[in-house]
């Protein structure tokens, strides 16, 4: 191997190290300060040999420079070896790929999330008539009216948040991408901005944050002309600004990965408070039932994270396993036999001697209700493949 070409990567300092990845691709790693001067070197079309050369003179260690290329291959990071192009997958393609980083630059602008807090402010003053009462849901006598309200403005306000991540990480450079996941029990609509890490940290909670406050905006705008209005329309503005609320307290389970998640995650400066808060609860679920780890004999791995790292993951532990085993016993013991009630019932209506309408309405709940499991649990299994970074 004499020369190799890189990708067009970004990086920014992080404390004493490095965040570099590749925009495209939203691969990124953390290198130490040797690494960063190494991959410098390597970008000017030093050979790896006088790569290892520069460095052992300029910090007196010997650094095996070619394992360094192996690990820049298997991220992506290399286009070319000796003049050959690397074999790689091509970039998937983002969501929504006409709008590029000048055309919604505006988002990252400082008045946005002032004129943000200012419209929250006017709205809760003048106080709307927005009671946060099942009431208000229940804003027509017609349940299929009700019904069509919530699922239109639900998944209209789900698209609406998540375009408010793409969009806002797009204003920094990050492609991004918008696919259903799940969450436990819970089928979600999420968005992958991975690459926002390389941004400045204010840009980073701007994305983090840009869903809540769609949502929050919407309320207020839906409050606020349910205030200028009477009769059916301010009852059906009313529902609006609710359906835009009742998303944020789901937010707050950050054992999930919510947005709140990667704002906490940003703030302690941890790499992966989830997967290292997975290892470290593995661990102790081991200490606990004294099982040792046979196929590595690893202690406790948060020990190998710095201090304030260590701290974080400890107590996101906690808030992991009750948050967990809370919402699975809910599924257990509401949701699931709701669910299976429900469908049961459908089904009694599907037999012979049934009235037509009672074949329909059960038609209408076996196709939606046992769809979306479905489509949960396909959902799941294609998320059980290689993840991204």
């Amino acid at each position: 191997m004499n020369r190799v070409r890189l990708h067009a990567l970004d990086s920014r300092p992080d404390g004493d190290e490095w965040i570099v990845g590749r925009m495209a691709t939203g691969r990124f790693v953390a290198l130490p300060e040797v690494g960063k001067q190494a991959l410098d070197l390597l970008g000017q079309g030093l050979t790896p040999a006088e790569v290892g050369e520069r460095l052992r003179v300029g910090t007196g260690d010997d650094i095996d420079v070619p394992d360094f290329v192996e690990a820049l291959l298997g991220l992506g990071f290399v286009a070319e070896v000796d003049g050959r192009p690397v074999d790689q997958e091509p970039p998937p393609a983002p969501t929504l790929a006409r709008i590029r980083p000048r055309h919604v630059r505006w988002l990252l602008s400082s008045v946005v999330p002032v004129a943000v807090v200012l419209l929250v402010a006017f709205t809760l003053l003048t106080r709307p008539p927005v009671p946060l009462d099942y009431r208000t849901l229940l804003w027509s006598s017609h349940g299929s009216a009700v019904i069509a309200l919530g699922a239109g403005v639900g998944w209209g306000l789900l698209l609406l948040h998540e375009c408010a991540h793409l969009l806002t990480a797009r204003a920094t450079g990050v492609a991004g991408r918008m696919r259903l996941g799940t969450r436990l029990q819970f089928l979600v609509m999420q968005t992958d901005i991975s690459g926002i890490e390389l941004a400045p940290r204010r840009h980073r909670l701007t994305a983090y944050l840009a869903g809540i406050a769609t949502n929050v905006t919407v309320a207020s705008l839906a409050g606020l002309a349910a205030g200028a209005t009477t009769g059916t329309p301010r009852r059906v503005l009313a529902a609006v600004a609710l359906l835009a609320l009742l998303p944020l307290p789901f937010q707050l389970m950050v054992f999930m990965r919510t947005d709140l998640y990667f704002v906490l995650q940003d703030l302690t400066r941890c790499r992966d408070l989830f997967g290292d808060g997975v290892a470290y609860t593995r661990y102790r679920a081991r200490r606990l039932l004294r099982r040792p780890d046979r196929r590595t004999g690893a202690e406790d791995p948060s020990l190998e994270l710095p201090a304030h790292e260590r701290r974080a993951v400890r107590v996101y532990s906690v808030v992991l396993v009750v948050g967990t085993a809370l919402c699975l016993t809910f599924f257990a013991a509401i949701t699931l036999p709701a669910d299976i009630t429900l469908l049961a019932r459908a089904v009694a209506k599907l037999g012979p001697g049934r009235a037509t309408s009672d074949r329909l309405d059960g038609l209408a709940v076996v196709v939606t209700l046992g769809g979306l499991h479905a489509l949960w649990l396909r959902t799941w299994w294609r998320g059980r493949g290689p993840s991204r970074p």
